[in-house]
């Protein structure tokens, strides 16, 4: 009995540090960046953000959050804001739409000066993907998509103004069993495909699927897996399947993905899950930011590098870096504000 008490105990002693250094909770972190904030803008709960290149505007996606999963019908909303005139004020763009309405991953596509906006919209009664038109800055609603596979959907990526690919960062949405898929990292969440009348499993075998990107030119999606610390690859096929190249390690659990105009990855990331985790669920006080750049080249060739860091005294729990220019705009899951940093 005493035997089997200490392997047991020394088992899962083994789980518990192993637990730690996968979640990067032994890591250091040292402040970086060759910048300096430009503005911290008051908006809660800026989870995700995406920017037009060409006509210089972003998109924000807001959601007044209290914990992580909700326990409760969260609200939020979508934001304009121009990037060509910095003292302008973000422009609140959904006060008329009359649904529950708490948007996570975002994602846009222009064409024709018309902007197709999709969103993961999480309510008491099931998840959702809208979509919205945006010509100039008046918003009105276009579609409500609802399906068995979109599960726990996290983020989005439009390929035009009705296919897309998104992410589910769980396969059980709640219970033990969510628990035990989050902290131990198995692999069971996917991305679905949406032709603009089906659903499809795109790929699959994903420990927490979370920010999703896709880059045109080179027929590549990319998809965060935060509790992996990587970046995962995949070639985007003629049936929409996707199938796998390689991981890129980034040593921080990274989040969502945009890109800048010379198409490198820019990656919102959390250096310390255990901690982000204590912080979502307002045990911690703060919890560390990242932002991290990939060049990727080909399979193999490809360089990560680490522009901003800090143990979130700035904004906790960065999610999203979106370069414009010489600006990042940072957000964040819980902070009453997100921060627009500006490179040296």
């Amino acid at each position: 009995m005493k035997n089997k008490l200490l392997v047991f105990l020394m088992l899962f002693s083994i789980s518990l540090v192993w637990l730690m250094y996968s979640t990067g909770f032994f890591r250091t972190i040292d402040k970086k960046f060759d910048g300096n904030i430009l503005k911290k803008v008051s908006i809660y709960g800026v989870e995700d953000i995406t920017i037009n290149q060409k006509e210089g505007f972003a998109i924000i996606s807001s959601t007044k959050r209290k914990n992580l999963p909700p326990v409760e019908q969260e609200n939020g909303d979508l934001y304009l804001i121009d990037l060509k005139n910095m003292e302008s004020k973000p422009i609140l763009l959904t006060q008329n739409f009359d649904k529950p309405f708490a948007p996570h991953g975002i994602s846009i596509y222009t064409k024709d000066s018309i902007t197709t906006i999709a969103a993961v919209n999480h309510t008491t009664n099931g998840e959702y993907i809208e979509l919205f038109k945006l010509t100039k800055s008046k918003l009105t609603h276009h579609k409500t998509l609802h399906n068995d596979l979109i599960i726990s959907p996290n983020d989005i990526v439009l390929l035009d103004e009705e296919t897309f690919y998104f992410t589910n960062d769980h396969i059980y949405k709640n219970g033990f069993m969510r628990f035990i898929e989050e902290f131990l990292g198995l692999p069971f969440s996917n991305v679905i495909f949406y032709d603009g009348k089906k659903f499809k499993e795109a790929a699959k075998g994903i420990s927490y699927a979370n920010g999703i990107n896709f880059e045109k030119n080179r027929n590549l999606i990319f998809v965060a897996s935060p509790r992996k610390f990587k970046i995962k690859v995949y070639e985007k096929q003629p049936d929409s399947s996707l199938t796998f190249i390689e991981d890129v390690y980034c040593g921080s659990g990274v989040d969502n993905i945009e890109f800048d105009t010379n198409n490198n990855l820019w990656v919102g990331a959390h250096p310390n899950l255990l901690q982000f985790m204590s912080y979502a669920n307002s045990f911690h006080s703060i919890t560390p930011s990242e932002i991290i750049k990939i060049q990727y080249f080909k399979k193999g060739d490809y360089k990560v590098e680490t522009i901003y860091l800090e143990k979130g005294e700035e904004m906790s729990g960065s999610t999203v870096a979106a370069p414009f220019e010489n600006l990042i705009l940072m957000g964040n899951v819980m902070d009453k504000h997100f921060v627009i940093l500006e490179k040296n």
